[in-house]
């Protein structure tokens, strides 16, 4: 095999005197640098979150000294010097002190550089699961989403013409008992055309501007108590936030769903139920495939019964409910509202605990283009 090294792209000398390599503080893979005594001389950002450790911590110290006693790493590292090419371990299990073990998968290769020779990336098995899941998952929606607004919009016309028609039957029937057959028309009718254009709503681009997403919550806040007085919503609100770029409808809409499904769950089915509202910021996330330095996070936790199993991995389908006499659209328009702001929405439910939490950057491209 023809040996492959690497040359590091532009670096500066950060004020403390310790080389920085700015591409590689923007990847979302962790990377340590090491040199020929196989001590760290470099550790970017997304390094410092897998192991929960500062760089100031890490820089310094030998593999031995932070893993401990690790065959997989220091056969992979003397490959990697052997042969001068990258040598890469699938499924290498690295113990880190107060963390446990890692799972991570692991490529080491040589670089070009007068102090570090080796560099080490690493990704941890479940996150890389999580990213497939993620875009198969992203994949999939937008296909439905593309067919149920085709089928809207064939549904449509015809619901004009049926209302029209039973209004014209209604005016020229014998009896009036017999409108009462002509107003069910007409309300099923007016029903599928409140179906359909919330199935359209979702494709109006977002109107950004600045916001204080707190002002939003308390607004949905608001609304769901008036909805479902016996059911307290709680705040743990982070006021350090930032004012962000995002459409208040929209965003006010994504949250409000989620909340109503929320309270709809526990409504008769929870002897104690509660809704809790939190607010925190994130740092270095990765949000539709983009490395973003800080977004804000909402998340709506209640204790009610959870999400089926049976639609867990569908809750965000277009028509697929839980609950008996739902639409099935409410997660399907709050996701497509928060992937048009570039963000992301999970779910982690359990019985007695379900929890959605938002994510959104904190700036959003659109925004940036337009100021």
């Amino acid at each position: 095999m023809r040996p492959v090294s690497f040359r590091l792209p532009f670096r500066a000398r950060a004020a403390g005197g310790a080389e920085v390599w700015p591409g590689l503080d923007l990847l979302t893979t962790s990377v340590l640098m090491l040199d020929e005594q196989k001590s760290i001389i470099y550790v970017n950002p997304a390094a410092e979150n897998l192991f929960e450790v500062s760089r100031s911590k890490l820089q310094g110290r030998s593999t031995r000294e932070l893993f401990g006693d690790s065959p997989g790493l220091e056969a992979g590292i003397a490959c990697a010097q052997a042969t001068g090419a990258a040598y890469t371990e699938q499924e290498l299990e690295l113990a880190v002190p107060g963390k446990g073990k890692l799972h991570l998968t692991c490529t080491i290769s040589p670089i070009e550089h007068a102090e570090a020779s080796l560099l080490v990336e690493l990704r941890h098995i479940d996150q890389q699961l999580k990213i497939a899941r993620e875009e198969r998952l992203n994949e999939q929606q937008q296909a439905n989403r593309e067919l149920i607004r085709n089928l809207a919009h064939e549904i449509k016309n015809p619901l004009g013409g049926i209302r029209g028609a039973a209004q014209l039957l209604e005016h020229e029937l014998p009896r009036p008992q017999l409108a009462e057959y002509t107003q069910v028309i007409i309300g099923e009718a007016d029903r599928l055309q409140s179906l359909v254009n919330r199935l359209l709503t979702p494709h109006r681009l977002p109107q950004f501007r600045r916001i204080n997403v707190h002002q939003v919550l308390v607004r949905v806040k608001g609304v769901v108590q008036a909805e479902f007085p016996a059911i307290p919503v709680a705040c743990d609100f982070d006021a350090s936030l930032p004012e962000l770029d995002a459409d208040a409808e929209q965003l006010t809409q994504a949250v409000l769903n989620i909340m109503r499904n929320a309270a709809q769950a526990q409504n008769g089915t929870t002897a104690d139920p509660r809704i809790t509202l939190t607010t925190r910021i994130a740092r270095y996330v990765t949000l539709a495939k983009k490395r973003h330095p800080l977004a804000v996070t909402v998340t709506v936790e209640d204790n009610g019964p959870g999400v089926p199993p049976d639609i867990r991995e569908r809750i965000f389908f277009p028509l697929v409910s839980g609950r008996e006499g739902g639409s099935g659209l409410g997660l399907t328009i709050a996701q497509t509202f928060v992937a048009q702001h570039g963000g992301a929405i999970e779910c982690d439910s359990v019985p007695g605990r379900t929890r959605f939490t938002i994510l959104v950057p904190l700036t959003h491209a659109h925004a940036q283009a337009d100021a």
